[in-house]
């Protein structure tokens, strides 16, 4: 079971830390979807700092595991917001991938517990 948290959190480590990359970088479509959404500008350093810390939490998991529980947790609502701001103006088609990452931060909370 160890190996599929290695796994898992690997995948979510990257996936997050180019998420953060692309949004420090601000490019036009990263913007625009924010923009959509209604994410105040303002709020972008704090998602790029939530993204690096949850990337950096769940590696940190896999040596102290209620380091990696508890940023799978923070990943989760971190996630869960995002699905929310997505149907919140009717995006249904982007609040699919966010419920994937939500329920792959659930995963890696129990996977981590599991394993402890």
């Amino acid at each position: 079971m160890f190996v599929s948290l290695v796994v898992v959190t690997v995948f979510m480590s990257a996936l997050l830390l180019v998420s953060a990359g692309a949004k420090s970088l601000r490019t036009r479509h990263i913007t625009e979807q924010m923009s959509t959404l209604g994410v105040p500008q303002g709020m972008m350093g704090f998602l790029i700092g939530a993204q690096i810390a949850g990337a950096a939490g769940v590696i940190a998991g896999l040596w102290w595991g209620p380091v990696g529980i508890a940023a799978a947790i923070g990943l989760t609502l971190y996630f869960a917001g995002a699905v929310a701001f997505h149907l919140r103006v009717g995006d249904r088609k982007g609040a699919s991938p966010a419920a994937v990452l939500t329920l792959a931060s659930v995963a890696l909370a129990v996977l981590r517990a599991a394993t402890l």
